[in-house]
């Protein structure tokens, strides 16, 4: 357990306590502070606060970090969809609704749950236990291509790659309104949202450069089927970035529309390819996971619906 003390000068008066004590204790996140002041870990002046209390001059503020919960991540029967395996990685197409690693509220039937199943300890360490194997993520309702990495050099060279952005990543979507332009390149850079930190939003402020390329598939009127490249991998990108352009996915709770039509459980969104070099013989290798049918569905519909 770790204790911290800090007292106000006149530079932070008026600051509110969660922002100061995000930027004071850097290795943890502003949602991990507001935790720490909801279950009282925090104190000012020897009294319990909320998050949005405004400093004052001289203010003594004490902050408890309690010792980390030890978890068990337990491997799990859950059926995989593998596009290709070898003893440095595993290539899944996976389905909407699967969360990718364990999180507060998902500590099963994720899918390093499945992994640890069937890899048992054939996965890197990189990312911890709760992580393993993880080089990179979709969110839980996008559906399609994840690479994983089986041990820690092939997750270094893989994380290389993306930092590196010489990885394939096409993804298809349907989004709001029609796109006049045939293809197109978005360059904006992508932060927390300056108001509701669950969400991302195109911000020049603590933010990093984002690119997506698109290109128009098919339209149907108040709708347009895409596909989009990722120059860049920032949290929610294709999301935020044709938000950002007036053409939000269909299906987004977040992003999109509060009405949304064909009762979908989330974003029409799809990894559809992934290509990137073996991290052992350096050759390209390339992999696409077809549309799941409630996506050709929708297309269908809209099809019917515009002609």
């Amino acid at each position: 357990m770790d204790w911290y003390t800090y007292v106000i000068e006149d530079k932070n008066i008026g600051k509110r306590i969660d922002l100061f004590l995000s930027e004071e204790l850097k290795d943890v996140s502003r949602s991990f502070i507001q935790k720490l002041i909801k279950n009282k870990n925090v104190k000012v002046n020897q009294n319990y606060v909320k998050a949005n209390y405004k400093l004052k001059l001289n203010d003594v503020i004490d902050v408890k970090i309690p010792e980390p919960e030890i978890l068990e991540i337990n491997p799990e029967p859950i059926e995989l969809d593998i596009l290709y395996e070898d003893k440095d990685i595993i290539v899944v197409n996976k389905p909407q609704g699967m969360v990718v690693h364990p999180a507060p509220g998902h500590y099963s039937g994720t899918l390093v749950n499945a992994l640890l199943y069937h890899c048992s300890d054939d996965l890197s360490g990189i990312n911890g236990i709760l992580r393993p194997g993880i080089v990179h993520r979709i969110d839980k309702d996008t559906s399609g291509v994840l690479m994983v990495a089986k041990n820690d050099l092939a997750h270094q060279n893989l994380t290389l790659q993306l930092k590196e952005h010489t990885i394939t990543r096409k993804y298809n979507a349907i989004v709001y309104n029609n796109i006049i332009k045939d293809f197109g390149t978005i360059n904006a850079p992508i932060g927390r949202h300056p108001i509701d930190r669950k969400k991302m939003a195109v911000t020049n402020k603590n933010s990093r450069q984002a690119i997506t390329h698109y290109t128009v598939l098919e339209r149907f009127g108040q709708f347009t089927f895409i596909e989009a490249q990722l120059e860049t991998g920032r949290t929610h990108q294709i999301r935020v970035h044709m938000k950002y352009i007036g053409h939000p996915l269909l299906g987004d709770p977040v992003y999109g529309p509060k009405s949304q039509p064909f009762n979908l459980n989330g974003q029409l969104l799809h990894a559809r390819v992934l290509g990137f070099k073996h991290p052992s013989n350096n050759k390209y290798m390339e992999f696409e996971a077809p549309l799941p049918d409630y996506f050709k569905n929708i297309i269908e519909k809209l099809r019917k619906k515009s002609n």
